[in-house]
């Protein structure tokens, strides 16, 4: 008899500009009540601590689990493993880089490289700009190799008001890529 297990997702905050994003979707899947599995590169914590008025402990607390960026062996880094997939937000340049080539330096790596073998969601929320042919011929690799390139645009139709109403809609539609939806988000043809 198959047992039922609580969905889960892995979160990866990488070294680019927009943590906020990262931090706000492990808020949003603790209210879906999805596992929120974390790893945190160095440059992430970094520049958590440069972006956002967080601690670092802070954020490792919304995880339901959280795994050290060198723990190679940890649980996401099998496929054996069962997850929904993987979100990278922010995704720096580097970490792509290392999961398009294959090469899995940290957890990070390992884990989206376990997502992509496996056929399971990978979704880079990429933060660079301007971006250079190599940066687009990567995107362009790794989308044929069945993760999805999504960029942290706002989306002004939803006219948002503050910031944080913005980072909270880009951290939603991410979310629906893995098939959950954010109550309470403007969404285009739809009354809020």
């Amino acid at each position: 008899m198959a047992e039922t297990r609580k969905k889960r997702v892995v979160v990866a905050i990488t070294g680019a500009s927009g943590v906020a994003y990262g931090v706000r979707a492990l808020e949003l899947l603790g209210t879906l009540g999805v596992e929120r599995h974390l790893v945190m590169s160095k440059a992430g914590e970094r520049t958590l601590l440069e972006e956002t008025s967080y601690a670092i402990r802070d954020v490792q607390a919304m995880a339901d689990v959280l795994y050290p960026a060198k723990d190679i062996g940890a649980a996401i880094a099998s496929g054996s493993f069962k997850t929904e997939g993987m979100l990278i937000a922010p995704c720096s340049i580097k970490t792509m880089g290392e999961i398009r080539t294959g090469i899995t330096s940290s957890l990070v790596s390992r884990a989206a490289d376990v997502m992509l073998k496996e056929r399971r969601r990978l979704v880079l929320m990429v933060r660079e700009t301007p971006l250079h042919t190599g940066h687009l011929r990567t995107m362009t690799s790794l989308s044929e190799m069945g993760a999805i390139i999504a960029p942290p645009v706002p989306s002004l139709y939803a006219k948002p008001e503050t910031l944080d109403e913005m980072i909270t809609y880009t951290a939603a539609r991410a979310l629906d890529l893995f098939g959950f939806e954010v109550e309470g988000i403007n969404r285009w043809g739809e009354k809020a």
